[in-house]
């Protein structure tokens, strides 16, 4: 099987770098960028507590000379999917599949209407990565569940070659046969810490130690469950607390959210993907969802001051 992760971020890596490692024919697929050209030239650096190990990747900038893989697995930013699967059409070729690992709400729909809906899986993973340095990955995956499935519903058996797929890479996956309920749990955690973090600038180990920013978190979670309710979802936890505990579990203390990594990079955020997704639901719905809004708020601001005004 030949595939392509289509996101060479943190998170992009750590997938790339683990399948390549299992034995897979796989290539990363971004923009050129000092981290793609360090992987180029001296492979991927990946450490997970004291191991660590360098896998020679193949990394690549254009899809064309990539050519149709079978399996597409989408990890860029949320903000950047219609961008990068309209550009990723040369590795679609008649068979080919594409599985969205993002954060956030609505990637999916999106990857259907570029490709076709036949042909996206959904999918959600705990795992987590950081760029220490160009080339080098600081890897969480310990404990960290990885879920996938069909939009539809049910368990086919494309989704479980998936599944075996990411397990035969080490990561431990669970084919699911309803995956509205994993997206909104993933949403729930990614809600309970993400923006907080991104505005204070705190890793997770010192998140914990501020009671104020831990409350502020949690409510962000108790306004995101009363709009999935609103909408008729059926959730998968019932107190917000536990978002907030599973965000933070078994990660090291030093590890810090993809939306803190953004905005430590410079670049745009998936807010409106995470927040302000539950925002919008909640408009929709007639939810007030004051505590995500002015997280929203203050994160775009921090925005407005990276693209200089």
């Amino acid at each position: 099987m030949k595939i392509a992760v289509l996101g060479p971020g943190s998170l992009g890596s750590v997938f790339c770098g683990l399948m390549t490692e299992a034995g897979l024919d796989v290539r990363l697929v971004g923009p050129r960028s000092d981290h793609l050209d360090a992987m180029e030239h001296g492979g991927l650096t990946l450490v997970e507590g004291a191991r660590e190990r360098t896998v020679r990747v193949t990394v690549a900038t254009d899809c064309a000379r990539v050519g149709p893989v079978d399996l597409v697995v989408v990890l860029v930013k949320s903000a950047r999917t219609r961008e990068a699967i309209e550009a990723a059409r040369p590795l679609f070729g008649e068979g080919t599949l594409a599985i969205s690992l993002q954060n956030g709400l609505g990637n999916e729909e999106v990857l259907g209407e570029v490709v076709g809906r036949d042909r996206v899986l959904s999918g959600k993973t705990y795992g987590g990565g950081v760029i220490t340095e160009p080339g080098r990955v600081l890897v969480a995956r310990k404990g960290k569940l990885t879920q996938v499935g069909e939009l539809a519903g049910g368990i086919t058996e494309r989704a479980r070659r998936l599944g075996d797929l990411f397990e035969r890479a080490g990561l431990e996956t669970r084919v699911c046969p309803e995956m509205l309920p994993v997206i909104w749990r993933k949403l729930l955690i990614n809600v309970s810490t993400g923006a907080i973090t991104a505005i204070t600038g705190l890793t997770y180990g010192e998140l914990v130690q501020v009671p104020e920013a831990v409350r502020c978190g949690i409510e962000a979670v108790a306004e995101a469950m009363a709009v999935a309710r609103a909408a008729g979802i059926r959730l998968e936890m019932s107190d917000p607390e536990e978002a907030f505990l599973t965000a933070v579990k078994d990660l090291p203390s030093g590890f810090k959210t993809s939306m803190l990594q953004d905005v430590v990079k410079g670049v745009k955020t998936e807010i409106d993907f995470i927040n302000g997704a539950v925002v919008r639901r909640g408009a929709q719905h007639g939810v007030p969802t004051p505590v995500n809004a002015t997280l929203v708020a203050a994160i775009k601001g921090i925005e407005f001051g990276l693209e200089g005004g």
